[in-house]
């Protein structure tokens, strides 16, 4: 999942980011509203964290243009303003949450979970694909009780294919929304490790066709 963080302190959006990937989130970083919104226009996000207080463009301004331009990615707002008119004006320009800083990590990380989660049937949890189950809030996946040993970017890539359902994701798709801004790689890097996660998920019992490949569009979950 991809995270955009606008937030001008260096020193926390740092240490922000290295948490986040930690997570196993890809994480964009920008300093300034202005260069947030460029961003936000150029990549698809799961999901933005947005500082209040922020140079060139404010994060209301900011949240304000998101919505209007129609885009629904949730919002989770951070500020170090605790009084209520702030709260409210951030809420209702369409922040979907906020935390105040300092913040608890482990608050914070559920939070995001918990946005991330919007949409989905059952509001469940757990992402689940017949006998395929993953857990984004310990990392594990699972196919029947076979937990699936799975570096960052296969983990990265079978939660996004569980997320997207049935949807067809291109090799393009699959790196604006796993890797980062700056290092993207070669199509070809999606393809092995592609073919790594299904090697896995064989081993776990898994058909060898879970993971479809629809020839000159990209990948997807097999339609139960």
């Amino acid at each position: 999942m991809r995270i955009l963080l606008v937030e001008d302190n260096r020193q926390i959006a740092q240490s922000l980011a290295e948490a986040l990937e930690q997570q196993h989130y890809t994480v964009d970083l920008a300093a300034d509203g202005e260069f947030g919104w460029q961003q936000i226009e150029c990549l698809t996000y799961d999901l933005i964290l947005l500082d209040l207080m922020l140079p060139k463009i404010d994060g209301i301004t900011l949240c304000r243009q998101i919505r209007a331009k129609g885009l629904t990615t949730p919002v989770l707002m951070l500020t170090a303003k605790d009084t209520s008119p702030d709260l409210v004006l951030g809420l209702d320009v369409g922040a979907d949450d906020y935390m105040v800083k300092p913040f608890d990590l482990p608050e914070l990380f559920a939070r995001i979970r918990a946005l991330l989660r919007r949409g989905n049937i059952g509001n469940s949890p757990l992402l689940t694909w017949e006998h395929l189950e993953l857990d984004p809030s310990n990392f594990i996946a699972r196919y029947q009780e076979n937990i699936l040993k799975l570096t960052a970017k296969e983990y990265a890539i079978l939660e996004l294919l569980l997320r997207s359902g049935d949807r067809i994701l291109s090799r393009s798709d699959m790196i604006d929304r796993i890797w980062a801004f700056d290092d993207p790689p070669q199509e070809d890097a999606v393809k092995f490790h592609i073919k790594e996660l299904r090697k896995k998920l064989t081993l776990a019992g898994a058909p060898v066709s879970l993971i479809e490949t629809v020839y000159g569009v990209g990948y997807r979950l097999k339609p139960i």
